[in-house]
């Protein structure tokens, strides 16, 4: 398979990575609307834990060898087909060996939670591992490939299949087992959909095992892995803590609270997906400087996003909870709040520059593993004491401090100077511009005064679009490329006919 003879923009890339994300939120947007409202606060806290240890063994369990198609695909251009046999390989027997563990010892899930409410699903919970693990290869190797057309499909089909076979269950059955096995379902059909792509598009990919690409993706990705390991469960351990503590319904006022906005998550996601070849790219040229001012574009087109959204939800962010939710979750605010605080740092995107940088790999994973252990030590002690707010505190608190780790050392082996800086410095205009329409936003939810939850979140939303807006045009923030995508969107959205233009 021939390296592609263009590149695609970054933007152009990105945007209709986001755009296939953002369509498949808009599918499964409702589900977590319909279980808060068709589980009791119990039973939902317990669909939380299972789908928690779901998520961690599935990201945890491959040790990031998935992430190695990243960095090999736009390289080993002779041995694509090994390349995506070995990931296929570890993870389906990473994920089998989870699933084997969870039937012999069941009782795991009791150690973990403290409590055996679980105990019944754990052999389903394990086949939903072992499915899962598998399928996840799917996004990866399409995206990895640059492949925007079959990565957009499969993005929008996996979260439409997944959407419909929630609700399913969630409506005919209501239970946490129902919701189980339609992981199960889903997961199987990721899995027949990732054959066939990657027989069409990797021929006789099963019988192309190849030991020296092996143990050379194992030694790049294995230490990445383990340092996204420690992220993982960095982000995770406070979930167990909270759950094992306080049991299933304050976990779920605690999930409530630091649910992932999907639009943070499906932006950076995009971007980082689309950066990371971009930057291996780069770093064979051996200048930083092209990938430093790499990073800086990306940061400056999160900011675009990141922070509005920062400003608004801490104006508006009460009632978005009891939008979504309902008011049986109220209490999930103060959490979110300070959750909330990690919105405006995650502009610095570095992980495809220390998965480039490959020789850093060591130096990444060393700083995890002490901001790991200081992070369980502080829970383990204090976890009862800290109650809900305190641990969401050490929770982000610990997240910022390996951000700034991981900065700093990047920007000295990059040899950044002060003057290196100047395209970051949009970055300050966007911030004001967000502020601003924040102190706007403000005044108006005071002039509301007490109003519902879905006037509060129209009239502020509304108010602050407006000024927001306003502040980025008076300030001309954005470049020509961007006012370029604006305009064709506009321009496609008057090519669709509307009832007006067809009655007439």
């Amino acid at each position: 398979m021939a390296p592609r003879t263009s590149t695609p923009s970054l933007t152009a890339q990105a945007f209709w990575l986001l755009v296939a994300k953002t369509v498949g939120f808009a599918l499964t947007m409702a589900l977590p609307l319909v279980l808060v409202r068709a589980l009791s606060q119990s039973d939902f806290g317990l669909y939380k834990q299972a789908f928690l240890i779901v998520g961690t063994a599935t990201t945890v369990l491959p040790l990031g060898f998935g992430m190695s198609a990243f960095y090999f695909l736009p390289r080993a251009h002779d041995r694509h087909a090994a390349v995506v046999q070995h990931i296929l390989a570890v993870h389906a027997a990473v994920g089998g060996l989870a699933a084997i563990a969870l039937c012999v010892w069941p009782r795991l899930l009791a150690l973990i939670f403290g409590s055996d409410a679980l105990v019944p699903y754990a052999p389903h919970i394990g086949a939903v591992i072992f499915t899962w693990t598998i399928g996840t290869f799917l996004d990866i190797v399409a995206v990895a490939r640059q492949d925007l057309r079959a990565s957009t499909y499969f993005i929008i089909g996996s979260q439409a299949s997944k959407t419909a076979v929630f609700m399913v269950a969630a409506v005919a059955a209501g239970s946490v087992g129902a919701l189980i096995m339609a992981a199960i379902v889903q997961g199987v059909a990721q899995i027949v959909v990732l054959a066939w792509y990657l027989h069409a598009r990797f021929p006789g990919f099963w019988k192309s095992f190849h030991w020296p690409t092996l143990r050379t993706q194992a030694s790049y990705a294995l230490p990445l892995g383990l340092s996204a390991l420690v992220l993982k469960f960095q982000n995770d351990v406070p979930h167990y803590f909270v759950a094992h503590a306080f049991g299933a319904s304050a976990y779920a006022i605690f999930a409530v609270g630091v649910f992932n906005l999907p639009l943070i998550g499906l932006l950076r996601e995009s971007v980082g997906s689309v950066m990371l070849p971009r930057v291996s790219l780069l770093e064979q040229q051996q200048d930083p400087r092209p990938i430093l001012e790499l990073v800086a574009s990306v940061a400056r087109k999160l900011a675009l996003v990141y922070f509005p959204i920062y400003a608004l939800l801490m104006v508006v962010g009460r009632e978005v909870i009891v939008l979504l939710f309902t008011a049986q979750y109220l209490s999930s605010w103060p959490v979110f709040a300070i959750y909330l605080t990690v919105i405006p740092t995650g502009v610095i995107v570095l992980d495809p520059i220390t998965r480039a940088y490959a020789a850093q790999r060591f130096f990444l994973l060393k700083v995890r593993i002490v901001l790991f252990a200081m992070l369980i030590a502080v829970l383990a002690l204090a976890t009862n004491r800290l109650g809900l707010v305190g641990t969401i505190s050490i929770m982000v608190a610990t997240q910022l401090l390996g951000t700034i780790a991981a900065a700093a050392r990047m920007s000295r082996v990059m040899r950044v100077t002060r003057a290196d800086l100047a395209p970051f410095a949009p970055l300050g205009g966007i911030a004001a511009a967000a502020a601003a329409a924040g102190v706007v936003a403000a005044a108006t939810r005071l002039a509301l005064g007490p109003a519902s939850p879905q006037t509060v979140v129209i009239v502020c939303g509304a108010t602050y679009g407006l000024a927001y807006g306003g502040a980025m045009i008076a300030a001309r923030m954005l470049v020509p490329e961007e006012w370029a995508l604006v305009r064709a969107m506009l321009d496609r959205s008057r090519m669709i006919p509307t009832r007006r233009n067809v009655i007439c």
